[in-house]
């Protein structure tokens, strides 16, 4: 089974790179506490990594 990520937008990006808060638009996330779910795959793992300190990510079972 493929493995999935929660992701939640937990910070505000006002005062981070202009890279970074494209990331998060890139994502999907729209506001605090906003969440998406997305497959896990290596290309969401980099964009995670960029913006880890902004976000939270679980990691859920595909049903």
């Amino acid at each position: 089974m493929a493995k999935q990520l929660k992701i939640t937008r937990t910070k505000s990006f006002i005062g981070y790179p202009r890279t970074q808060r494209l990331t998060i638009q890139s994502l999907g996330l729209r506001k605090l506490n906003h969440y998406v779910i997305k497959d896990d795959c290596a290309q969401i793992r980099g964009q995670i990594d960029k913006i880890k300190h902004m976000v939270r990510v679980e990691e859920l079972e595909e049903a």
